[in-house]
């Protein structure tokens, strides 16, 4: 659609009155400007925490189909919110749920997936001249039941609301000027990036990266949708993420923490075929996504496993590896918080030597030890001790000289 910009608005930007309103004025600006505006927006703040922690006070493992009913509040009062804010300064608006504006998911409560959007309402809605606002992080099912996409949801929301849309651009608003080298408040040295890969982002929102979540990025590239990250509290260039960015002489684009995994592991599991496949299928199921896996060598027919998944699936991620270990008869399993993902990302990494050397000599000057490392062609990525993440990070984009 011509002349539509899609813009999200994460929960810091409408965390109180005052930044609402400032977002509801930066709506009608580019509405003056003569463009068809579609806002996605978050829960306000830490709602989204909050509502979960009440709930575990009442309940210490809540229903999934529940905490979706839950937690979809959060987002339904940011935009409400926001429509009143725009409507008092004198533009039409309409906020509309996920179910309202025709986000159909799959049946998987708590992770769901976006199947299709039927964009009649919307379309509506924009005929009218109306700004429409749209919660976030939800869409409803086959059932007609609510359904959350997980952390970091609104980013895919949005994405994929352009991707129908065929929206001119998609911009991604958030508490920082755009995609840095390293997370800005670790790294004070961090500089901002003007350009950047889908490729390249993916793979740091895969890491750790906050700023944008994996499942948008992936989808941005697969429809070809244009993304800006920038700031809400000013009005900077921001990152722009497009198909191909030339860097020359630049290797090493960024370093990323990702603090928010476990490691699980699995002790004395027979050396058999399918072995494996028994345990990640039975993942898979439980849809749970496995990142990490070592296999130890084999000794006397027995191997450990371990892998490490989001820290949010670690409860029911330990319950699968316990059926599995019982059924296999291996002997234990054991679970760790204490562990971080510590990853540079850049293209053609693997490809150069001295990357990886340099990588690890500085772990190595810290006095950091590696319990897992894992790449791809253009990351290399460890398993280190949480409690020393963020100073290898400071350590390693001081190394790399970025």
């Amino acid at each position: 659609m011509q002349d539509l910009i899609v813009q999200k608005y994460g929960g810091s930007s409408v965390a109180n009155v005052e930044r609402i309103k400032r977002v509801a004025g930066r709506i009608i600006e580019t509405k003056k400007k003569g463009k068809k505006v579609v806002v996605v927006v978050s829960a306000m703040g830490d709602t989204t925490d909050d509502l979960i922690d009440l709930a575990q006070k009442i309940n210490e493992h809540p229903p999934s189909r529940e905490m979706d009913m839950l937690l979809a509040t959060g987002e339904q009062v940011s935009i409400s919110l926001l429509a009143i804010a725009i409507q008092s300064m004198g533009h039409d608006v309409v906020s509309l749920t996920g179910a309202q504006c025709g986000i159909v998911t799959s049946n998987v409560h708590k992770r769901a997936r976006i199947n299709e959007i039927k964009t009649n309402r919307i379309e509506k809605e924009l005929e009218a001249g109306k700004i429409v606002i749209v919660a976030g992080f939800q869409g409803i099912n086959e059932n007609k039941d609510i359904t959350t996409l997980g952390r970091g949801g609104s980013d895919t929301s949005a994405v994929a609301v352009a991707a129908a849309l065929e929206a001119e651009l998609c911009e991604i608003y958030t508490d920082v000027d755009g995609v840095y080298t390293a997370d800005p408040r670790i790294v004070k040295t961090a500089s901002k990036i003007d350009e950047i890969s889908y490729e390249e982002v993916l793979e740091m929102a895969s890491t750790g990266a906050k700023v944008l979540h994996p499942r948008s990025v992936e989808m941005a590239e697969k429809f070809k949708v244009p993304l800006v990250v920038r700031s809400s509290y000013n009005y900077n260039e921001g990152t722009i993420i497009k198909e191909d960015v030339i860097m020359e002489k630049v290797l090493v684009r960024g370093v990323s923490l990702d603090e928010n995994i476990a490691k699980i592991s699995i002790f004395e599991v027979p050396d058999q075929p399918g072995i494996a496949f028994k345990l990640f299928s039975a993942l898979a199921k439980s849809n749970i996504h496995v990142d990490m896996i070592v296999q130890n060598v084999n000794r006397t027919a027995v191997n450990d496993i371990s892998f490490t998944i989001d820290v949010d699936e670690l409860q029911e991620a330990v319950s699968v590896a316990q059926k599995f270990a019982f059924e296999v008869n291996a002997q234990k399993v054991e679970y760790d918080q204490g562990v971080a993902k510590l990853s540079v990302i850049g293209t053609g990494i693997v490809a150069n030597a001295e990357i990886a050397s340099k990588f690890f000599e500085a772990l190595f000057e810290l006095g950091i030890n590696i319990q897992t490392i894992s790449t791809s062609e253009i990351k290399i990525s460890c398993l280190i001790d949480k409690e020393r993440g963020k100073e290898a990070m400071v350590h390693i984009h001081k190394k790399f000289d970025m």
